[in-house]
């Protein structure tokens, strides 16, 4: 089928491992949009890697600027917390509260704007971190709010919300990237990358990437700053 007789996605891009596979896996099945954001997060060398990203890949790529810093609560966004180094029980300080419901909404926006059949996030309920906002419960109440809150809902086109990642260990979400062609040089997913773009290796984030690779027995192709 050619490229502009299939249906369009928006596709979350936030520059780390999971979303580049999801737009990877989303290219094969849609016309896609690639939507990032800034949200002020520790490290915004994620969105540079976006940036790329979306241009290698040939897709249309829009940043989106809120502000999230302003509030704090989380690791993530609040230099006055640390970014911890061991896995943390129950939800971590790392976890940023709504973000995925924000992200979420804002894709819903784009989705009607640019009539849409469907939206592409790389949750996933399997290497999760503790996120509440990660489990299928949550995708599954986001899904009904965008039946009931949208035209084309109200219409009788519901919009899709694809999780390909969702019950995928992060092995089988590499092995799933590599058939795709995914190159994962080009990814940050370090919660607190350097200047550069360089991975600490020492975040829950960075280590369930190592694990990832070394599981799935391919070679690690991510910039360390040590």
């Amino acid at each position: 089928m050619e490229n502009n007789m299939r249906s369009r996605a928006i596709v979350l891009l936030s520059g780390g491992l999971d979303s580049t596979t999801c737009l990877a896996w989303a290219q094969a099945n849609y016309e896609c949009i690639a939507l990032s954001f800034m949200y002020g997060q520790r490290s915004t060398t994620e969105l540079d890697a976006a940036k790329a990203l979306a241009q290698r890949a040939g897709v249309e790529h829009r940043i989106i600027n809120i502000d999230l810093g302003n509030l704090g609560g989380s690791a993530l966004t609040d230099h006055n917390i640390e970014v911890p180094e061991q896995l943390q029980e129950g939800i971590p300080v790392t976890y940023v509260p709504a973000r995925n419901t924000i992200f979420l909404s804002y894709a819903l926006a784009a989705a009607e704007v640019f009539d849409a059949a469907a939206i592409v996030i790389g949750i996933n309920a399997v290497d999760y971190s503790g996120y509440p906002d990660c489990r299928p419960e949550f995708i599954d109440a986001f899904a009904n709010l965008a039946h009931l809150a949208t035209k084309a809902g109200v219409e009788g086109k519901p919009l899709k919300i694809e999780t390909p990642l969702l019950h995928l260990s992060k092995a089988n979400i590499i092995r799933l990237g590599i058939e795709h062609g995914v190159d994962y040089s080009q990814t940050v997913s370090c919660y607190q990358a350097d200047a550069q773009g360089r991975a600490c290796g020492k975040c829950d984030s960075c280590r369930l990437r190592q694990q990832g690779f070394i599981e799935a027995g391919i070679a690690d192709p991510t910039r360390y700053a040590e």
